[in-house]
């Protein structure tokens, strides 16, 4: 289990989606596009929303219940759709970094959460609410996406505009129920394995131990990165990035040594001309 932990962090860390933001591709088929084309994409983001998706693994990852996994998939949907809509249609937004940063500390959460963290570690009689973290942090994952659609063309305030962002967070439904349906057949199978309670809390370390290098990477891209478009992780970028900084540091120590050495030989030359 610690390897495929180690091989799930490396894919993330090789992948170019760091940032899951919208491709220039997609900004380009959404200059025309309708409402099935943003239904589409709304679907899309979802599915590769790996943030998204551990986190509503988290959710789910004890519950066995039908009316248990709706009533926290239904409040985790309110959440996400509440801030989708509201935010994206007043333009209310916020650096996509840091939100999506968030969105990672609440993988973290989901983790230490699912593996009594609360109790066994920090001494609390009983976890929060569990119902009440979920539609906190459905409102903070809501933010996020509309950091991301509100890169698109979505057209001046009105019925349109609207209907486009309704249209987005139907598609995000969307995939988010197919993504679901995935994951509770993966956690059906695993729960009938004798080893399901080892497994269950290695998966969980491997959330938090996930949660906390999607942080560190959000932070980077927040330091290193203009667009939610270019992460910019590549290795040869990266060390480009700091060879241009640390060139930046070299040239100007060079013209402070520069400007020094002139205040030297002026302040000899005008003592020359007192001795003479």
């Amino acid at each position: 289990m610690i390897r495929l932990t180690t091989l799930f962090l490396f894919v993330l860390y090789s992948s170019n989606s760091f940032a899951h933001g919208i491709s220039a591709e997609a900004k380009r088929l959404m200059m025309g596009g309708g409402y099935l084309e943003y239904l589409w994409l709304g679907a899309e983001h979802m599915i590769t929303g790996y943030d998204h998706l551990l986190f509503l693994f988290g959710v789910i990852f004890f519950l066995t219940s039908f009316k248990e996994i709706v009533k926290f998939v239904s409040v985790f949907t309110l959440g996400h759709s509440i801030t989708l809509i509201t935010a994206t249609f007043l333009g209310i937004s916020a650096n996509y970094w840091l939100i999506d940063a968030v969105i990672a500390l609440s993988v973290c959460y989901k983790g230490f959460d699912n593996n009594q963290g609360f109790t066994r570690y920090l001494g609390f009689k009983k976890s929060p609410n569990l119902l009440a973290m979920v539609l906190i942090f459905g409102l903070i994952h809501g933010f996020g996406l509309s950091t991301r659609l509100q890169q698109l063309p979505l057209g001046e305030k009105g019925t349109d505009m609207l209907m486009r962002i309704v249209s987005f967070n139907v598609g995000v439904e969307m995939g988010q129920i197919a993504a679901l349906s995935l994951m509770l057949l993966l956690l059906t199978g695993l729960r009938k394995k004798e080893w399901w309670q080892n497994l269950a809390r290695v998966s969980n370390d491997g959330l938090i131990a996930a949660g906390v290098f999607l942080f560190l990477m959000q932070m980077h891209g927040y330091l290193h990165s203009s667009s939610p478009d270019e992460f910019s992780f590549s290795r040869d970028e990266h060390i480009h990035h700091h060879e241009d900084l640390y060139q930046q540091a070299m040239e100007e120590r060079r013209k402070k040594r520069s400007h020094g050495h002139g205040h030297d030989h002026g302040g000899k030359s005008d003592h020359g001309h007192d001795d003479l």
